[in-house]
């Protein structure tokens, strides 16, 4: 889960985690080249705990994969043929761990480049004996581009990305065209991506770039095009306090069209 800002506060909340991914125009995409790197996030200090120290040493090995810019082998990483799930920024890892436990049947893989996260994560992985998530400690665009399969993904999952509130700061939103067009190549027949955002603004554009894809569909026809939060995602105690103080948080989710 990348960085949450309630409404009221666009400055990420000092507990999450920093951006983790960059713009589509970061990398290059199906082999178009952008002459000007764009970030969508920047790699802030963060101190790593002793414990989350202790847990990338410990717990590591078992799930952390290396980057390699070759197809992933989901079965050899996880031990078992299961839908495949990709969540883009993880944060501090609480939601993942969270979702994975609920849904044991699915393997979950996370890509976070902020070391206190990944710790933050392999910690909880380890303390409630969860097995079906690994993470990559590397620019996700660059793992959907290289090491990610066409039509070998059944779910993304992208929670509370930055909103780069300010407007000169919008293109480094995450949510674009060119990246929300590489996951839905990587989606197979069916398999949806599920955003959600505190920030009413980027709410709308996420709808409106999702819904600019061929090849996806909205799953909701409320007005908004906004979805009910699906009941794996918990609510998180940014949100829960956000809620308190009467600010939204948007859900949209969209499926592949078979």
């Amino acid at each position: 889960m990348l960085p949450e800002s309630t409404p009221t506060d666009p400055t990420p909340d000092p507990g999450a985690a920093p951006e983790a991914d960059l713009a589509p125009e970061a990398a290059d995409i199906e082999g178009v080249a952008h002459p000007r790197r764009i970030r969508s996030f920047v790699r802030r200090a963060g101190r790593t705990s002793t414990g989350q120290q202790r847990a990338i040493d410990e717990q590591g090995p078992r799930f952390l994969l290396p980057y390699t810019a070759e197809p992933l082998d989901w079965q050899a990483a996880f031990g078992r043929e299961a839908p495949a799930i990709l969540e883009i920024g993880f944060g501090m890892g609480e939601t993942t761990a969270h979702i994975a436990a609920l849904r044991p049947q699915d393997n979950f893989l996370g890509c976070e480049v902020h070391e206190p996260g990944v710790g933050a994560l392999l910690k909880l992985l380890g303390e409630r004996d969860i097995g079906n998530v690994r993470i990559l400690q590397h620019d996700a665009v660059e793992v959907i581009a290289h090491m990610l399969d066409e039509a070998s993904l059944d779910g993304v999952h992208i929670f509370f990305p930055d909103p780069w509130h300010k407007k000169r700061h919008n293109k480094r939103r995450l949510v674009q065209p060119p990246l929300v067009k590489l996951l839905a190549s990587r989606l197979k027949p069916g398999g949806y991506i599920h955003c959600a955002t505190d920030w009413e603004e980027y709410a709308h554009q996420m709808v409106e770039v999702l819904a600019g894809e061929p090849l996806l569909r909205n799953t909701s026809d409320a007005p908004g095009g906004f979805a009910p939060r699906p009941d794996y995602r918990p609510v998180t105690k940014f949100e829960r306090r956000g809620l308190r103080l009467g600010h939204g948080v948007w859900d949209v989710v969209f499926r592949r069209q078979d």
